[in-house]
C-alpha cells in the first residue's frame, strides 16, 4: 500500500500546483469574472471530487485546457496506474464490488478487522491505508513462536531421558496411543508360564542389510511395538502383534546401526552406530533429542537400570564412556587394555556392570569378561571367564542372581551376578552354532526359557534349569542373530537374520 500513500502525497502537491496554475491562467486569459460564474465553477469542482477515478480523469481533461501537456500527461499516467493497481488487488483478493472512489476506499473496513483473534493496530500515527489491508479468506493469522511452544510443550516424564516429552501436533501419529487388540486381553492377566513358539505368524521385510537386533517395547500396553536395528543405517518400529506394518523408519545415523534399545518409558530409543554417535530418538516425531559423539564406532549401548538418563557406550576403543543425556556430557570413563568392547550388561541395581571384549591370549581368554564398579570406575574382576573363547553377547536373568554369556565355543555359559562372579561349570547350553556372528540370547519373562539364535538360521529354546533343548525352529536361511521373546503374549517371539528379514512366531 506504499504506492497509495505516495499517490496521496503527490496528489496534494499536484493540486496545489494546479490551483496556482489555474489562478494564473484565469488572471491572464479571462481577467475578472463575476461571482455567479465563480460559484458555478466551485460547485463543478466539488462534484468532480465525488466521481469515480475514471470520471475524475475525464473531467480533469475537460477542465484544464490552460495547463501544459507534460503536466497533464504525468497526472493522467499516475491515475491510470492507480486504477489498474486497485483493480488487480480486487481480483486477487476476491473483491466483487465495483472500485469505489479514493475516499470510500480508505473508509472501507477490511474483512479481517472483524475477526476476534486478530490483533488490532494501535494508533501509531501512521496512515490508515498502511495498516488496513485485505487478507485472503483462506489464510490463517500468524501465531508467535512463544505462544505455539507454550501450547505444544508436554509434561515431564521422570523415566524418560532428557526430561520433557515433546508436544504433539494436531496430526498426531498414533504410534504410542493405540493399544493392540491382540495384546489388550493379556494386560490384566499374569503370565503363568512362557510357551515355545512353533508356527510362523508374519514375516516383516524392509531392511536392506543384516538386522542386528530386535526388541519388544517393555511397556505392557505398548508391547505390540517391535524395534529393529540394521546395518542399512536405519532402525524401524513395527506393529509386531497384528498388522506387521512398519510404523516409522528412523534415519538418524549415517553409518550402520549396531545396537538399539527402548527406554523404560517406551517413548524414546537409544541407538549406537558405526558413525561414532549414540542417539536418543523420540518414537512419535522421529527427531533425535540427544546426539553424542563417542569418537569411536559404537558396538553396544546400555541404559542404567535405576537412572535411565545415564547410559554406557562401548565399541572399537579401549575405553567405555558413560554419558548423561540431560547435560549431554561424558560423566565417566572406564579404561582397559583391550581392543574393542563387544557387549555391556548392567547387573541388578546398576552398582556393577560387565563388559565383554575380544582380548584373547594363547591359552585363555584373560580380560574377556570384566566386572566394573560404576561409581568408582575401578575394575572389580577380570578373571571371570578363563576359557579361550570370546563372548559376543550377554543376558541377565530376570529373577535370579545370574547371567549368561554367549561364547564362540558354540555354547552359553552361566555366571553368578554376585561377587566374585563365578562361572557354573556344570551348566552349559549347547546345540547351536555361533561361528563368529554376534548371536544374541534372551530369557523369557519368567526366566524359565533361554532362547538363542544360531549361525545355521535356527532359533533354539532351552530349559534354563536343566539346560535341555526344548525346541528348535528353522527360522531363516541366513544366520539368525537375535531371538526376542514377548513380555506379555505367551509363546510369541521375534527373530531376525543376516539377510535383513524379521519374523514373528507364535
Amino acid at each position: 500500500m506504499s504506492s497509495l500513500v505516495a499517490y496521496e502525497d503527490s496528489e496534494s502537491e499536484g493540486e496545489s500546483l494546479d490551483q496556482a496554475e489555474d489562478g494564473a491562467s484565469l488572471s491572464v486569459q479571462t481577467g475578472p469574472r463575476d461571482q455567479n460564474q465563480v460559484r458555478e465553477d466551485s460547485k463543478e469542482t466539488a462534484s468532480a471530487q465525488s466521481f469515480t477515478p475514471d470520471q475524475t480523469l475525464l473531467e480533469y481533461h475537460g477542465s484544464t485546457s490552460g495547463r501544459s501537456s507534460s503536466s497533464l500527461q504525468s497526472r493522467s499516467d499516475r491515475e491510470v496506474k492507480y486504477c489498474s493497481r486497485r483493480s488487480a488487488q480486487s481480483e486477487h483478493f476476491g473483491d466483487t464490488a465495483a472500485s469505489p472512489s479514493l475516499h470510500a476506499t480508505q473508509e472501507k473496513i477490511p474483512p479481517w478487522q472483524s475477526l476476534p483473534h486478530m490483533p488490532q493496530s494501535s494508533g501509531d500515527g501512521l496512515n490508515p491505508a498502511k495498516r488496513h489491508h485485505s487478507l485472503p479468506s483462506g489464510v490463517r493469522p500468524y501465531i508467535p513462536k512463544r505462544q505455539r511452544l507454550a501450547t505444544s510443550v508436554g509434561t515431564v516424564d521422570p523415566t524418560c531421558p532428557a526430561g520433557p516429552v515433546p508436544g504433539r501436533l494436531s496430526r498426531e501419529n498414533q504410534i504410542l496411543s493405540d493399544v493392540s487388540a491382540r495384546v489388550k486381553p493379556y494386560l490384566a492377566r499374569k503370565l503363568d508360564a512362557a510357551g515355545i513358539p512353533r508356527k510362523l505368524l508374519m514375516s516383516l521385510g524392509g531392511h536392506q542389510g543384516p538386522v542386528n537386533t530386535v526388541q519388544w517395547c517393555p511397556v505392557p500396553h505398548r508391547s505390540h511395538l517391535l524395534l529393529s536395528a540394521s546395518m542399512d543405517k536405519t532402525f524401524k518400529v513395527w506393529d509386531g502383534a497384528e498388522s506387521g506394518q512398519c510404523l516409522r523408519v528412523y534415519t538418524c545415523h549415517s553409518g550402520a546401526v549396531r545396537d538399539a534399545c527402548w527406554t523404560p518409558c517406551g517413548r524414546h530409543l537409544l541407538t549406537g552406530s558405526f558413525d561414532n554417535t549414540s542417539v536418543i530418538t523420540d518414537v512419535e516425531t522421529g527427531q533425535h533429542i540427544v546426539r553424542l559423539d563417542n569418537e569411536f564406532k559404537v558396538m553396544c549401548a546400555a541404559l542404567h537400570p535405576s537412572s535411565p538418563d545415564v547410559f554406557l557406550c562401548g565399541g572399537h576403543s579401549s575405553v567405555v564412556k558413560a554419558w548423561d543425556a540431560r547435560s549431554r556430557k561424558m560423566v565417566k570413563m572406564y579404561k582397559a587394555g583391550i581392543q574393542q568392547t563387544l557387549d555391556i550388561l548392567f547387573l541388578r541395581g546398576g552398582v556393577d556392570f560387565i563388559t565383554s571384549s575380544d582380548c584373547v591370549s594363547r591359552d585363555s581368554a584373560d580380560r574377556t569378561l570384566i566386572a566394573w564398579d560404576f561409581q568408582t570406575t575401578a575394575k572389580v574382576s577380570n578373571q571371570i571367564y578363563q576359557e579361550r573363547y570370546t563372548c559376543p553377547s550377554l543376558a541377565l536373568h530376570p529373577l535370579e542372581d545370574s547371567f549368561v554369556a554367549q561364547t564362540n565355543g558354540d555354547y552359553m555359559a552361566v555366571f553368578s551376578s554376585q561377587r566374585p562372579y563365578r562361572m557354573n561349570k556344570r551348566r552349559r547350553y549347547e546345540g547351536h552354532k555361533v561361528e563368529g556372528y554376534a548371536v544374541k540370547s534372551e530369557f523369557s519373562p519368567d526366566g524359565t526359557i533361554l532362547a538363542s539364535g544360531s549361525a545355521t538360521g535356527s532359533a533354539h529354546f532351552y530349559d534354563y534349569h536343566n539346560t535341555r533343548m526344548l525346541h528348535a525352529v528353522h527360522a531363516h536361511r541366513q544366520p539368525c542373530l537375535c531371538v526376542a521373546q514377548h513380555p506379555i503374549l505367551p509363546a510369541t517371539a521375534a527373530t531376525c537374520d543376516w539377510a535383513g528379514e524379521i519374523k514373528v512366531w507364535h
